[in-house]
């Protein structure tokens, strides 16, 4: 099974490409900026990654997922030296979930006041998995 879901963003027609595509039981989020109705919210690491993570909550839940299923999370900033920052952020959300984590330094992204992007995976599981 595979399926697509969108935000409407001119971007995805133009790029071709899916917020989020779900194939069986994995969902895989396209990297998330601070974007919002009236341009990019917030103007530091921080508040941007806050900000993108309550976006990919909506979108983990319109696929029937939710933070407690990611597996995976990679973060991009413009600026390495403000890791701790959108590590925070970071940490008030999956702080108990834990998932696999990417710290990647980037050139700037198309719009400047963009500092940090954030791509997802998670995986809905039928069975726990082996105690070791």
């Amino acid at each position: 099974m595979r399926k697509t879901f969108g935000t409407g963003s001119v971007w995805e027609q133009t790029l071709g490409y899916s917020r989020a595509v779900q194939v069986d039981n994995t969902l895989y989020i396209s990297a998330t900026a601070a974007s919002g109705d009236d341009g990019i919210v917030g103007e530091d690491f921080y508040s941007q990654t806050q900000y993108i993570l309550q976006k990919l909550g909506k979108v983990l839940a319109e696929a029937g997922f939710g933070f407690e299923d990611v597996v995976q999370s990679k973060l991009y900033l413009t600026d390495i030296s403000q890791w701790e920052e959108a590590g925070r952020a970071h940490g008030e959300v999956f702080g108990d979930i834990r998932p696999t984590l990417s710290l990647v330094h980037v050139l700037p992204f198309l719009d400047p006041k963009m500092l940090v992007e954030i791509e997802l995976v998670a995986q809905k599981g039928n069975s726990q998995a082996p105690q070791l």
